[in-house]
């Protein structure tokens, strides 16, 4: 009972945060809803086994991808607002949130090698919680908040082919979507 209230409760500014994004289902922000939704589930749901066997190998996986996870968001979120001149007078024909409204395209840094390094952060939480204790359903979960991730990145990417236009479409054949030189 208690992990439902907490789930409600941490869902709550989820949903402010995403209130735009879901009244607009083609926007990248409405799939990522989604997979924020799929990776607080999966926290909460091996949340009792943060802690336990921690010499495990599962265990060592999960705090190494959890340890990973930390830096893409970091490096991304500056890159975003110092490179790519966020700007509340950016007309977007979708919802974002104020440090995507970049008005420059982002290409340096982390974003040479790969295009969604604030996705790629939460494929790599969602799976790093997923390791705490490996389970069919924690599988599931951890499966759907990737699906989402990949929705949200692909409709993300059409979003900014809009805005950037063909400099966006060469800067996809020039960078991976979510790992340096593989994916």
């Amino acid at each position: 009972m208690l992990k439902l209230i907490v789930f409600v409760a941490l869902s709550v500014p989820i949903v402010y945060i995403s209130r735009n994004s879901l009244r607009s289902p083609r926007s990248h922000g409405f799939f990522r809803f989604f997979a924020w939704e799929a990776i607080l589930t999966l926290v909460l749901l091996n949340l009792d086994c943060w802690f336990c066997d921690p010499f495990s190998v599962h265990q060592i996986v999960s705090w190494a991808l959890l340890i990973i996870s930390i830096c893409p968001v970091l490096e991304g979120v500056r890159l975003l607002r110092h490179v790519g001149r966020p700007s509340e007078t950016r007309q977007a024909d979708v919802p974002m949130l104020d440090f995507e409204k970049t008005t420059t395209l982002v290409t340096t840094g982390l974003y040479k090698y790969i295009r969604h390094p604030l996705y790629s952060s939460l494929l790599f939480l969602a799976w790093g919680v997923f390791f705490k204790a490996p389970s069919w359903l924690s599988g599931v979960l951890a499966l759907f908040a990737t699906s989402f991730l990949i929705a949200t990145a692909k409709m993300e990417e059409a979003e900014d082919v809009r805005f950037f236009g063909s400099a966006y479409e060469a800067y996809k054949k020039q960078s991976k979507m979510f790992i340096p030189f593989l994916f």
